[in-house]
């Protein structure tokens, strides 16, 4: 009903923000605003202004008051924000399924297992990617609509039929590891059967931007995969049963797909902003939010706000006060809740390790 696209240009920075005011679409009726941002080219960050509907004149305020504060941050209106899509304050009812990690031992038989095939975990955001005629939507791990690069709007119309697609969205490639629906559901359908229609499908139409994710298959082939992928610097590998179906939603232990990753990585919640790029962290410890020390903003990505949910790479957690060593700044995590950033993703240096040290 209302929506506005604004840009921001400096010598360092070329970000968007585009703010919609909307019907709810739920029976009870009232109105929403959603906004989404970013730099220029990549998949914008999406949230709502308005956790449950509200009456338009409360929404137009806030509409108002979201565009205002951004002009007087320097945004200026124009430059629209093509082909994304702006997130939902409804769920679309679709989730992932979420991979269980798995422990060097257990890594070593899988890959002896016949059954089991191997991918690279890539490092970017979580993504289903849906096409329903002229209608492209992205989806993130908590089944809310999110923002598209405009690349993979345009690759997506160009492949055949309606479908679903899972996958990783880096930069502005969306990697395609897993297919849920072509012209109906193949969630059922075992992996083995779903690669083979995904990569039909991605031969179907000219998409340079959205690529196949290759299985590996064979014990040696397997091994020689994995050690190649550890030595190049790669986040981890996903092992996969070959014919296990497609079911939403993380097993309590094992499952048909699991990760096992090269390096340490954590989501952590942004619990003040300091000077000179840099932001204090923290981790969810019962009802608290606890210290988990500093990082560094690289020069090239935003600053996050505070309670912004973000993700680091770090070396290892001090067992005692749970600071992360040598954190690296990855980016803004909007498919995670404060809920997920516990203690217990932490990967902790022994204390053997630490008084050798």
């Amino acid at each position: 009903m209302k929506s506005v696209s604004l840009s921001y240009r400096d010598d360092r920075s070329d970000k968007v923000y585009r703010v919609e005011l909307v019907e709810s679409g739920l029976s009870s009726g009232g109105f929403v605003v959603n906004f989404a941002y970013g730099r220029r080219g990549s998949a914008l960050t999406s949230g709502t202004k308005t956790s449950h509907p509200v009456a338009f004149h409360v929404a137009e305020t806030i509409f108002d008051r979201l565009v205002a504060e951004k002009m007087a941050k320097g945004y200026r209106e124009g430059d629209a924000v093509e082909g994304h899509t702006v997130a939902s304050s409804e769920s679309t009812g679709i989730l992932p399924q979420l991979l269980t990690p798995t422990t060097e031992e257990e890594l070593k038989t899988l890959l002896d297992a016949p059954n089991w095939i191997v991918q690279e975990k890539l490092d970017g955001k979580r993504l289903l990617l849906r096409k329903e005629g002229q209608t492209v939507t992205g989806i993130n791990r908590r089944g809310l609509a999110c923002g598209l690069p405009e690349n993979i709007v345009m690759d997506a119309l160009a492949l055949a039929g309606d479908w679903l697609l899972d996958g990783e969205l880096v930069g502005t490639v969306y990697h395609a590891f897993d297919l849920l629906e072509y012209e109906g559901s193949y969630r059922r359908h075992p992996l083995e059967e779903r690669l083979v229609v995904l990569l039909n499908l991605l031969a179907s139409g000219q998409a340079p931007w959205i690529r196949f994710v290759s299985p590996i298959t064979g014990k040696a082939m397997k091994r020689r995969f994995v050690e190649n992928c550890r030595e190049s610097g790669c986040e981890g590998v996903v092992l996969k049963r070959w014919d296990a179906p497609y079911i939403p939603g993380r097993p309590a232990s094992g499952g048909d797909q699991r990760k096992f990753k090269f390096v340490a990585t954590a989501s952590v919640v942004v619990t003040n902003v300091n000077t000179r790029r840099s932001i204090q962290i923290g981790i969810v410890e019962g009802d608290s939010v606890v210290p988990a020390g500093n990082v560094t903003i690289p020069m090239d990505k935003d600053i996050p706000g505070i309670g912004d949910i973000v993700e680091v790479r770090y070396l290892y957690a001090f067992p005692e006060s749970g600071a992360l060593f040598q954190p690296v700044y990855l980016g803004v995590r909007d498919d995670i809740e404060l809920k997920d950033c516990t203690r217990d993703q932490l990967q902790f240096k022994r204390e053997q390790e630490l008084q050798a040290a």
